[in-house]
């Protein structure tokens, strides 16, 4: 019996535009059916985090009226993609099924048996790159290998960039009617992606999800900060980053639509760079599927990691008595973003001050951030740890109030997510504990009652971690 749709699969890469898949299965000439499959049961997958459940149900939401704009349909299932997938293929008589590469362990593992079985079956499936730059089996080093140090990585990569434009979206778009044999869709709401009662996303700012706002984004960056990127892109009080990882998580836009947007000037420069430490941890991923559970640098293994649950909440709560790790923490809390730089102060807080388990963090990551990425998340906390790749220097530990009076020198950060200390000068806001009893009567702070007095002391802190690390070095 012939073929009487074009199947395309969507899973993170939430457009129309730039989008290999979707352009193969539309020149194919059939009506598409188009399935979104929210995977809760097949073995191995992690389920997204709660802020990333929200802000997939609003890239789904986009991507659901981009398509119906051009003819089609996006249709929703929850369950298994293992037997899902093949279950709506056979009912739709749908010999060709397009997607996109993933590259978690997990789910490499998915698409290969679902492939073999389709292709048993007799159905043609194709897969694309879509989501990164170049595939992480095309980056080697001169030895043939992988890389574990970002800039020859860097080198490399650049070198493997052609000059293909992005793909345009396909004009007009036919959709298949959905199969009365195939298991029953669902309305999307029905996911229960989004929190309800209580809904604690309910002040969230606007993600303006979908292709169109990611686009918009990238415009207005390259318009109005890329020039500046490099000295502002550290700033926690100035809105001076793209701001484009969800968008970027959720393939909302490509990478190669950013990289051939970008200026070749500095600024456009250091932000592709930034892309490329994207593009190295999808490397470090696809080489290592353990990286968000397993330390890079076996030394580790026996790194003196302490187990405290009133440090790890106070630092989950905002409540450490530092304020750029309490500001970074409470913007995480009120917004389900927070910027890259608090992302290294305060992971550096947990692993290196706290001496708590980077897996702690990494898990609440996943959890709170609404851009959370398997690749992103693990090799990042794995890089500030100190058990990462080029973690280098792996000593590395981060002073609190160095870092809010560099990267925050106003105070304008903290004063907004810790409105408690909004009334302290800038002198003393990175660190009231220092400040004078009548500056802090005049601000209204009373340390341990309206605001933390420290967890503990930073130069404490710092010799107990110098000297966990030589043990590490030493092999110890």
């Amino acid at each position: 019996m012939p073929s009487s749709s074009a199947l395309v699969w969507f899973r993170n890469d939430l457009r129309v535009s730039d989008h290999p898949a979707l352009t193969a299965a539309a020149a194919s000439g059939l009506p598409l059916l188009c399935l979104y499959i929210l995977d809760v049961e097949s073995p191995g997958l992690r389920p997204p985090g709660g802020a990333s459940r929200w802000r997939l149900d609003r890239a789904l939401a986009a991507l659901e009226a981009d398509l119906a704009a051009r003819g089609g349909k996006l249709h929703f299932l929850r369950g298994s993609a293992e037997r899902l997938l093949p279950d709506v293929a056979r009912a739709a008589r749908a010999d060709k099924i397009f997607w996109s590469r993933r590259y978690g362990g997990a789910e490499i593992a998915l698409d290969t048996r679902l492939k073999a079985a389709l292709r048993e079956s007799g159905r043609e499936v194709r897969s694309f790159s879509a989501s990164l730059l170049a595939e992480p089996w095309q980056v080697k080093s001169k030895s043939g290998g992988g890389f574990k140090v970002f800039t020859p990585f860097w080198r490399a990569l650049r070198e493997k960039i052609g000059p293909q434009a992005p793909l345009p979206a396909p004009p007009a778009l036919v959709a298949a009617p959905w199969p009365g044999e195939a298991p029953e869709p669902l309305a999307r709401e029905a996911l229960a992606l989004a929190p309800a009662k209580p809904n604690w996303a309910k002040d969230f700012p606007d993600p303006d999800a979908g292709e169109a706002g990611a686009q918009k984004r990238l415009l207005e960056f390259l318009d109005r900060k890329v020039a500046s990127y490099p000295a502002h892109r550290d700033r926690l009080d100035l809105d001076g980053t793209s701001r484009l990882s969800a968008h970027l998580h959720f393939g909302e836009i490509s990478p190669r639509r950013i990289f051939a947007a970008a200026p070749p000037s500095s600024g456009g420069d250091k932000f592709l760079a930034e892309l490329g430490w994207r593009e190295f941890s999808y490397h470090l991923l696809h080489a290592h599927p353990e990286l968000s559970w397993r330390n890079f640098n076996p030394r580790f293994d026996d790194f003196p990691y302490r187990k405290d649950e009133a440090a790890l909440e106070a630092w989950r709560r905002g409540k450490t008595g530092y304020p750029v790790v309490d500001a970074a923490l409470r913007e995480l809390w009120t917004t389900g973003h927070m910027h890259n730089r608090a992302r290294m102060i305060v992971a550096s807080f947990l692993a290196k001050h706290l001496l708590i388990d980077w897996r702690e963090g990494e898990k609440f990551f996943w959890d709170a951030l609404a851009d959370a990425d398997e690749a992103n998340n693990a090799a990042s906390w794995q890089w500030v740890a100190g058990c990462g790749a080029d973690a280098a220097p792996y000593f590395r530990i981060f002073n609190p109030v160095l870092q809010g009076e560099k990267f925050d020198p106003d105070g304008a950060y903290v004063r907004r997510f810790c409105p408690e200390l909004a009334g302290l000068p800038a002198a003393c806001i990175h660190k009231p504990w220092a400040a004078p009893e009548a500056v802090l009567a005049e601000a209204g702070v009373r340390l341990g009652e309206t605001y933390s007095e420290p967890i503990l002391d930073h130069d404490f802190a710092r010799r107990r971690a110098l000297d966990a690390l030589a043990a590490v070095a030493r092999g110890r």
